[in-house]
Protein backbone atom coordinates (compact mmCIF):
# COMPACT_ATOMS: atom_id res chain seq x y z
CA UNK A 1 0.00 0.00 0.00
CA UNK A 2 0.87 3.50 -0.59
CA UNK A 3 0.79 6.15 1.67
CA UNK A 4 -1.87 8.34 1.24
CA UNK A 5 0.66 12.16 1.19
CA UNK A 6 2.64 10.35 -1.02
CA UNK A 7 -0.32 9.71 -3.83
CA UNK A 8 -1.07 11.66 -6.75
CA UNK A 9 -4.30 13.29 -7.00
CA UNK A 10 -5.86 11.56 -9.44
CA UNK A 11 -5.07 8.24 -7.38
CA UNK A 12 -5.96 9.75 -4.40
CA UNK A 13 -9.40 10.18 -5.92
CA UNK A 14 -9.36 6.44 -7.26
CA UNK A 15 -9.20 5.33 -3.71
CA UNK A 16 -11.85 7.86 -2.19
CA UNK A 17 -13.95 6.30 -4.79
CA UNK A 18 -12.70 2.82 -4.05
CA UNK A 19 -13.27 3.26 -0.15
CA UNK A 20 -16.92 4.75 -0.64
CA UNK A 21 -18.12 1.81 -2.55
CA UNK A 22 -16.47 -0.58 0.07
CA UNK A 23 -17.85 1.98 2.69
CA UNK A 24 -21.95 1.91 1.24
CA UNK A 25 -21.83 -1.75 0.73
CA UNK A 26 -20.93 -2.29 4.77
CA UNK A 27 -23.71 0.48 5.25
CA UNK A 28 -25.80 -1.75 3.68
CA UNK A 29 -25.79 -4.37 6.24
CA UNK A 30 -27.53 -2.63 8.51
CA UNK A 31 -25.14 -3.25 11.60
CA UNK A 32 -26.66 -2.19 14.65
CA UNK A 33 -23.93 -2.13 17.53
CA UNK A 34 -22.97 0.25 20.81
CA UNK A 35 -20.01 0.62 21.55
CA UNK A 36 -19.99 4.08 23.02
CA UNK A 37 -18.92 2.83 26.55
CA UNK A 38 -16.46 0.39 28.34
CA UNK A 39 -18.72 -2.30 28.99
CA UNK A 40 -18.00 -6.20 30.30
CA UNK A 41 -19.91 -8.65 27.86
CA UNK A 42 -22.47 -10.71 28.43
CA UNK A 43 -20.40 -13.58 27.79
CA UNK A 44 -17.51 -11.81 31.19
CA UNK A 45 -21.13 -11.62 33.26
CA UNK A 46 -22.40 -14.86 32.92
CA UNK A 47 -18.52 -16.32 34.01
CA UNK A 48 -19.54 -14.50 37.14
CA UNK A 49 -23.83 -15.56 37.88
CA UNK A 50 -22.33 -18.25 40.62
CA UNK A 51 -21.71 -15.28 43.15
CA UNK A 52 -25.80 -14.98 43.35
CA UNK A 53 -25.19 -17.83 45.06
CA UNK A 54 -23.17 -17.36 48.06
CA UNK A 55 -25.48 -16.27 50.69
CA UNK A 56 -28.52 -18.35 50.97
CA UNK A 57 -29.08 -19.38 55.20
CA UNK A 58 -29.73 -16.68 57.65
CA UNK A 59 -26.20 -16.99 58.97
CA UNK A 60 -24.33 -16.72 55.50
CA UNK A 61 -25.64 -12.64 56.32
CA UNK A 62 -23.56 -12.47 59.51
CA UNK A 63 -19.86 -11.13 58.87
CA UNK A 64 -17.84 -10.34 62.27
CA UNK A 65 -20.24 -10.29 64.35
CA UNK A 66 -22.55 -8.09 62.20
CA UNK A 67 -25.95 -8.39 60.65
CA UNK A 68 -25.23 -7.47 56.71
CA UNK A 69 -29.30 -7.16 56.61
CA UNK A 70 -29.51 -4.47 58.82
CA UNK A 71 -28.66 -0.47 59.28
CA UNK A 72 -25.23 0.38 60.06
CA UNK A 73 -20.94 0.70 59.22
CA UNK A 74 -21.55 3.29 56.87
CA UNK A 75 -18.06 2.67 56.18
CA UNK A 76 -18.56 -0.62 54.86
CA UNK A 77 -18.17 -4.47 56.41
CA UNK A 78 -15.04 -4.88 58.07
CA UNK A 79 -14.43 -7.80 55.93
CA UNK A 80 -14.70 -5.64 52.41
CA UNK A 81 -12.60 -3.20 53.58
CA UNK A 82 -9.55 -5.91 54.49
CA UNK A 83 -10.48 -7.06 50.53
CA UNK A 84 -10.12 -3.67 49.25
CA UNK A 85 -6.95 -3.24 51.03
CA UNK A 86 -5.50 -6.41 50.06
CA UNK A 87 -5.89 -5.39 46.43
CA UNK A 88 -5.22 -2.19 46.44
CA UNK A 89 -2.29 -2.19 49.21
CA UNK A 90 -3.23 -0.08 51.67
CA UNK A 91 -4.85 -0.54 55.05
CA UNK A 92 -8.42 -1.78 56.04
CA UNK A 93 -9.03 1.51 58.09
CA UNK A 94 -8.02 3.73 55.24
CA UNK A 95 -11.02 2.55 53.49
CA UNK A 96 -14.61 3.46 52.94
CA UNK A 97 -16.61 0.84 50.86
CA UNK A 98 -19.60 2.42 48.82
CA UNK A 99 -22.11 1.42 46.36
CA UNK A 100 -22.14 -0.17 43.02
CA UNK A 101 -20.40 2.83 41.64
CA UNK A 102 -16.41 4.48 42.43
CA UNK A 103 -18.00 7.27 40.49
CA UNK A 104 -20.74 8.30 42.75
CA UNK A 105 -17.53 8.06 45.83
CA UNK A 106 -15.89 10.81 43.33
CA UNK A 107 -19.00 12.59 42.97
CA UNK A 108 -19.96 12.41 46.84
CA UNK A 109 -15.99 14.02 47.97
CA UNK A 110 -16.02 16.54 45.48
CA UNK A 111 -19.67 17.12 46.62
CA UNK A 112 -18.66 17.78 50.02
CA UNK A 113 -15.79 19.71 49.34
CA UNK A 114 -18.40 22.47 47.95
CA UNK A 115 -20.95 22.31 50.41
CA UNK A 116 -18.75 21.64 53.49
CA UNK A 117 -15.06 21.80 52.48
CA UNK A 118 -12.73 19.74 52.90
CA UNK A 119 -10.66 18.77 56.25
CA UNK A 120 -7.78 21.32 55.31
CA UNK A 121 -10.11 24.12 53.75
CA UNK A 122 -10.45 27.28 54.78
CA UNK A 123 -14.19 27.20 53.81
CA UNK A 124 -16.40 25.37 51.57
CA UNK A 125 -15.65 25.30 47.70
CA UNK A 126 -19.09 27.00 46.93
CA UNK A 127 -17.98 30.37 48.63
CA UNK A 128 -15.03 30.65 47.00
CA UNK A 129 -14.64 33.34 43.83
CA UNK A 130 -13.05 30.71 41.47
CA UNK A 131 -12.52 27.02 41.26
CA UNK A 132 -9.85 25.38 38.77
CA UNK A 133 -8.95 21.67 38.29
CA UNK A 134 -6.37 19.68 36.03
CA UNK A 135 -7.42 17.44 33.87
CA UNK A 136 -4.93 14.96 31.98
CA UNK A 137 -6.57 14.52 28.28
CA UNK A 138 -7.33 12.58 26.79
CA UNK A 139 -8.69 11.19 29.84
CA UNK A 140 -12.31 9.69 31.13
CA UNK A 141 -15.18 12.04 30.18
CA UNK A 142 -17.11 10.93 33.00
CA UNK A 143 -14.44 12.68 35.58
CA UNK A 144 -14.57 16.08 33.14
CA UNK A 145 -18.07 16.35 33.73
CA UNK A 146 -18.50 15.76 37.69
CA UNK A 147 -16.03 18.28 38.40
CA UNK A 148 -17.54 20.62 35.43
CA UNK A 149 -21.18 20.08 37.18
CA UNK A 150 -19.91 21.87 40.33
CA UNK A 151 -18.68 24.77 37.91
CA UNK A 152 -15.10 24.05 37.84
CA UNK A 153 -12.81 25.83 35.50
CA UNK A 154 -11.52 22.93 33.94
CA UNK A 155 -7.77 23.28 32.47
CA UNK A 156 -6.29 20.60 30.53
CA UNK A 157 -2.84 19.13 31.06
CA UNK A 158 -1.14 17.39 27.83
CA UNK A 159 -0.88 13.76 28.85
CA UNK A 160 2.52 11.79 27.93
CA UNK A 161 3.84 8.15 27.51
CA UNK A 162 4.91 8.66 31.43
CA UNK A 163 1.56 10.37 32.47
CA UNK A 164 0.37 14.09 33.01
CA UNK A 165 2.98 16.48 31.72
CA UNK A 166 4.22 16.91 35.16
CA UNK A 167 6.13 20.02 34.43
CA UNK A 168 3.02 21.70 33.60
CA UNK A 169 1.32 20.48 36.65
CA UNK A 170 3.83 21.70 38.57
CA UNK A 171 3.21 25.10 37.38
CA UNK A 172 -0.65 25.03 37.67
CA UNK A 173 -0.58 24.43 41.22
CA UNK A 174 1.22 27.38 42.02
CA UNK A 175 -2.12 29.07 41.69
CA UNK A 176 -4.16 28.24 45.12
CA UNK A 177 -7.80 28.09 43.31
CA UNK A 178 -6.29 24.65 41.58
CA UNK A 179 -7.77 22.83 43.93
CA UNK A 180 -7.45 19.06 42.11
CA UNK A 181 -6.19 16.46 39.26
CA UNK A 182 -7.82 14.05 38.34
CA UNK A 183 -5.70 10.53 37.90
CA UNK A 184 -6.40 7.10 36.12
CA UNK A 185 -2.80 6.13 36.80
CA UNK A 186 -2.87 2.21 35.14
CA UNK A 187 -4.04 1.48 31.84
CA UNK A 188 -5.25 4.80 31.58
CA UNK A 189 -8.75 5.63 29.89
CA UNK A 190 -8.50 6.24 26.87
CA UNK A 191 -4.86 5.67 26.15
CA UNK A 192 -3.65 2.62 28.13
CA UNK A 193 -0.97 4.73 29.89
CA UNK A 194 0.66 3.46 33.16
CA UNK A 195 2.05 6.45 35.04
CA UNK A 196 6.36 6.12 35.10
CA UNK A 197 7.57 5.17 38.94
CA UNK A 198 9.06 9.37 38.08
CA UNK A 199 5.50 10.67 37.36
CA UNK A 200 4.17 8.68 40.42
CA UNK A 201 6.85 10.42 42.59
CA UNK A 202 6.38 13.65 41.23
CA UNK A 203 2.51 13.67 41.93
CA UNK A 204 3.17 12.19 45.60
CA UNK A 205 5.73 14.91 46.78
CA UNK A 206 3.71 17.73 45.06
CA UNK A 207 2.98 21.14 47.20
CA UNK A 208 0.10 22.69 46.06
CA UNK A 209 -0.62 26.20 46.84
CA UNK A 210 -4.30 24.96 47.79
CA UNK A 211 -3.70 23.36 51.54
CA UNK A 212 -7.34 21.22 50.99
CA UNK A 213 -5.58 20.19 46.71
CA UNK A 214 -7.81 16.69 45.97
CA UNK A 215 -5.64 14.28 44.14
CA UNK A 216 -8.54 12.19 42.92
CA UNK A 217 -6.57 8.73 42.13
CA UNK A 218 -9.04 6.70 40.18
CA UNK A 219 -7.09 3.68 40.21
CA UNK A 220 -10.16 1.71 38.28
CA UNK A 221 -7.66 -0.99 36.16
CA UNK A 222 -5.68 -1.87 38.92
CA UNK A 223 -5.83 -5.35 38.16
CA UNK A 224 -7.38 -5.86 35.17
CA UNK A 225 -4.41 -6.66 32.46
CA UNK A 226 -5.40 -8.43 29.47
CA UNK A 227 -2.03 -9.26 28.10
CA UNK A 228 0.72 -11.06 30.60
CA UNK A 229 0.81 -11.68 34.67
CA UNK A 230 -0.98 -8.83 37.28
CA UNK A 231 1.74 -5.78 37.30
CA UNK A 232 2.43 -4.60 40.96
CA UNK A 233 1.44 -1.10 41.51
CA UNK A 234 2.59 1.47 44.03
CA UNK A 235 0.64 2.05 46.98
CA UNK A 236 -0.08 5.75 46.27
CA UNK A 237 -1.70 6.30 50.19
CA UNK A 238 2.02 5.67 51.60
CA UNK A 239 3.82 7.13 49.32
CA UNK A 240 1.95 10.80 49.61
CA UNK A 241 2.64 9.97 53.34
CA UNK A 242 6.11 9.37 53.08
CA UNK A 243 6.26 13.32 51.38
CA UNK A 244 3.99 14.40 53.73
CA UNK A 245 0.67 14.56 51.79
CA UNK A 246 -1.09 12.01 53.96
CA UNK A 247 -4.24 14.10 53.32
CA UNK A 248 -4.16 15.33 49.57
CA UNK A 249 -5.25 11.86 47.97
CA UNK A 250 -8.39 10.20 47.80
CA UNK A 251 -7.70 6.17 45.60
CA UNK A 252 -11.04 4.92 44.54
CA UNK A 253 -11.43 1.82 42.80
CA UNK A 254 -14.51 -0.69 41.96
CA UNK A 255 -15.35 -4.35 41.35
CA UNK A 256 -17.66 -2.91 38.06
CA UNK A 257 -15.92 -5.11 35.73
CA UNK A 258 -14.34 -7.80 38.33
CA UNK A 259 -17.99 -8.89 38.33
CA UNK A 260 -21.37 -6.87 37.64
CA UNK A 261 -20.85 -3.29 36.53
CA UNK A 262 -24.92 -2.79 37.90
CA UNK A 263 -24.24 -4.42 41.50
CA UNK A 264 -20.56 -4.09 42.09
CA UNK A 265 -18.66 -2.83 45.22
CA UNK A 266 -16.59 0.66 45.42
CA UNK A 267 -14.34 1.62 47.71
CA UNK A 268 -12.54 5.44 48.33
CA UNK A 269 -8.98 4.67 50.17
CA UNK A 270 -7.81 8.04 51.88
CA UNK A 271 -6.31 9.09 54.85
CA UNK A 272 -7.56 7.82 58.32
CA UNK A 273 -7.89 11.81 59.07
CA UNK A 274 -9.68 12.75 56.21
CA UNK A 275 -12.48 9.62 56.74
CA UNK A 276 -12.59 10.80 60.64
CA UNK A 277 -13.85 14.14 58.61
CA UNK A 278 -15.80 12.81 55.95
CA UNK A 279 -17.36 10.05 58.00
CA UNK A 280 -20.03 12.21 60.18
CA UNK A 281 -20.90 14.23 57.57
CA UNK A 282 -21.88 11.38 54.74
CA UNK A 283 -23.95 9.40 57.75
CA UNK A 284 -26.54 12.18 57.18
CA UNK A 285 -27.36 11.25 53.74
CA UNK A 286 -26.89 7.36 54.43
CA UNK A 287 -27.18 5.11 57.21
CA UNK A 288 -24.89 2.30 55.13
CA UNK A 289 -24.84 1.10 51.39
CA UNK A 290 -25.61 -2.06 50.39
CA UNK A 291 -23.60 -4.56 52.50
CA UNK A 292 -25.01 -7.81 51.60
CA UNK A 293 -23.60 -7.04 48.04
CA UNK A 294 -20.44 -6.10 50.50
CA UNK A 295 -20.41 -9.39 51.75
CA UNK A 296 -21.42 -11.15 48.53
CA UNK A 297 -18.12 -10.22 46.98
CA UNK A 298 -15.85 -10.77 49.66
CA UNK A 299 -17.13 -14.46 50.04
CA UNK A 300 -17.03 -14.60 46.11
CA UNK A 301 -13.91 -13.26 45.63
CA UNK A 302 -12.28 -14.34 49.04
CA UNK A 303 -8.63 -12.33 48.48
CA UNK A 304 -6.66 -10.91 46.07
CA UNK A 305 -4.83 -13.85 44.65
CA UNK A 306 -8.30 -15.13 44.36
CA UNK A 307 -9.39 -11.80 42.61
CA UNK A 308 -6.36 -11.79 39.90
CA UNK A 309 -7.16 -15.70 39.09
CA UNK A 310 -10.70 -14.68 38.30
CA UNK A 311 -9.13 -11.26 36.54
CA UNK A 312 -7.25 -14.14 33.60
CA UNK A 313 -10.30 -15.18 32.86
CA UNK A 314 -11.92 -12.16 31.84
CA UNK A 315 -8.63 -11.58 30.25
CA UNK A 316 -9.02 -14.74 28.06
CA UNK A 317 -12.06 -13.20 26.97
CA UNK A 318 -11.07 -9.76 25.94
CA UNK A 319 -7.56 -10.48 24.86
CA UNK A 320 -8.85 -11.67 21.11
CA UNK A 321 -10.80 -8.55 21.16
CA UNK A 322 -8.09 -5.82 21.59
CA UNK A 323 -6.31 -8.34 18.93
CA UNK A 324 -9.11 -7.93 16.59
CA UNK A 325 -8.98 -4.02 16.85
CA UNK A 326 -5.34 -3.51 17.14
CA UNK A 327 -4.90 -6.48 14.16
CA UNK A 328 -6.98 -4.47 11.77
CA UNK A 329 -5.21 -1.21 12.19
CA UNK A 330 -1.84 -2.56 11.48
CA UNK A 331 -2.92 -4.18 8.50
CA UNK A 332 -5.54 -1.92 7.21
CA UNK A 333 -4.13 1.64 8.44
CA UNK A 334 -0.76 1.43 9.41
CA UNK A 335 1.01 1.29 5.53
CA UNK A 336 -1.62 4.56 4.74
CA UNK A 337 -0.01 6.81 7.52
CA UNK A 338 -3.26 8.53 8.35
CA UNK A 339 -3.21 7.50 12.26
CA UNK A 340 -1.12 6.67 15.11
CA UNK A 341 -2.69 4.45 18.20
CA UNK A 342 -1.17 3.30 21.88
CA UNK A 343 -0.78 -0.86 22.27
CA UNK A 344 -2.15 -1.37 25.97
CA UNK A 345 -1.83 -4.27 27.46
CA UNK A 346 -4.64 -3.45 30.66
CA UNK A 347 -7.90 -1.67 30.67
CA UNK A 348 -10.93 -1.30 28.42
CA UNK A 349 -9.94 0.74 25.25
CA UNK A 350 -8.07 1.42 22.58
CA UNK A 351 -6.78 5.42 21.77
CA UNK A 352 -6.73 5.91 18.20
CA UNK A 353 -5.17 9.52 16.64
CA UNK A 354 -6.67 10.66 13.47
CA UNK A 355 -5.87 12.78 11.27
CA UNK A 356 -6.82 16.15 12.43
CA UNK A 357 -9.98 16.99 11.79
CA UNK A 358 -11.15 14.09 11.06
CA UNK A 359 -12.47 12.06 13.80
CA UNK A 360 -16.24 14.29 14.16
CA UNK A 361 -16.66 13.12 10.46
CA UNK A 362 -15.26 9.35 10.52
CA UNK A 363 -17.63 8.58 13.63
CA UNK A 364 -20.58 10.23 11.99
CA UNK A 365 -19.92 7.64 9.29
CA UNK A 366 -19.77 5.11 12.02
CA UNK A 367 -23.02 5.86 13.31
CA UNK A 368 -24.68 6.67 9.52
CA UNK A 369 -23.35 2.58 9.02
CA UNK A 370 -24.82 1.23 12.31
CA UNK A 371 -21.47 1.42 15.06
CA UNK A 372 -22.17 3.82 17.60
CA UNK A 373 -18.87 5.00 19.39
CA UNK A 374 -17.63 7.43 22.19
CA UNK A 375 -18.34 11.20 21.08
CA UNK A 376 -15.46 12.90 19.00
CA UNK A 377 -13.69 14.98 21.94
CA UNK A 378 -15.41 13.18 25.04
CA UNK A 379 -11.84 12.81 25.69
CA UNK A 380 -11.02 16.33 26.35
CA UNK A 381 -12.65 18.88 28.85
CA UNK A 382 -15.86 20.49 27.73
CA UNK A 383 -15.94 17.67 25.11
CA UNK A 384 -13.82 19.67 22.64
CA UNK A 385 -10.95 17.88 21.23
CA UNK A 386 -8.76 21.33 19.69
CA UNK A 387 -7.28 18.81 17.08
CA UNK A 388 -10.66 16.83 16.53
CA UNK A 389 -8.49 13.72 15.86
CA UNK A 390 -8.67 11.59 18.83
CA UNK A 391 -10.76 8.39 19.43
CA UNK A 392 -11.66 6.15 22.34
CA UNK A 393 -12.53 2.06 20.44
CA UNK A 394 -13.95 0.07 23.33
CA UNK A 395 -13.99 -3.14 22.08
CA UNK A 396 -14.99 -5.55 25.35
CA UNK A 397 -18.79 -5.36 24.69
CA UNK A 398 -19.91 -6.70 20.86
CA UNK A 399 -19.57 -10.62 20.54
CA UNK A 400 -16.36 -11.31 18.73
CA UNK A 401 -18.23 -11.54 15.27
CA UNK A 402 -19.69 -8.06 15.30
CA UNK A 403 -16.71 -6.87 16.53
CA UNK A 404 -14.83 -8.25 12.96
CA UNK A 405 -17.84 -6.23 11.18
CA UNK A 406 -17.58 -2.75 13.40
CA UNK A 407 -13.59 -3.02 13.26
CA UNK A 408 -14.29 -3.43 9.40
CA UNK A 409 -15.83 -0.76 9.35
CA UNK A 410 -13.97 1.54 11.57
CA UNK A 411 -10.97 1.00 9.46
CA UNK A 412 -13.10 2.25 5.97
CA UNK A 413 -14.47 5.30 7.78
CA UNK A 414 -10.92 6.29 8.26
CA UNK A 415 -9.74 5.63 5.29
CA UNK A 416 -13.04 7.65 3.83
CA UNK A 417 -12.37 10.83 5.74
CA UNK A 418 -8.42 10.57 5.66
CA UNK A 419 -8.06 11.06 1.72
CA UNK A 420 -11.73 13.27 1.53
CA UNK A 421 -9.31 15.00 3.47
CA UNK A 422 -6.21 15.43 1.25
CA UNK A 423 -8.29 15.86 -1.47
CA UNK A 424 -9.83 18.79 -0.08
CA UNK A 425 -6.47 20.70 1.39
CA UNK A 426 -4.13 19.50 -1.85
Amino acid sequence: MMKYTEMTARQRQAEYDAVLTDYEKQKALGLKLNMARGKPSTEQLDMVMDMCSVLVKPEDFVSDGIDSRNYGNVDGLPAAKALFADILGCKPEQCFVGGNASLQLMYDAISKAYTHGLLHSEKPWSKLEKVKWLCPAPGYDRHFKVTQTFGAELITVPMTADGPDMDRVEELIQDPAVKGMWNVPKYSNPEGVVYSDETIRRIASMKPAAPDFMLMWDNAYCIHEFEGDFVPFVDILSLCAEYGNADMVYEFASTSKVTFPGAGVSVMATSEANLAYLKPIINIQTIGYDKINQLRHVKYLKNKEHTLALMQRHAAILRPKFHTVLDALDREIAPLGIGTWKRPVGGYFVSYDAMPGTAKRALALCKEAGVTMTGAGATFPYGEDPRDSNIRIAPSFPTPEDLAAAAELFVLCVKLVSVEKLLETK
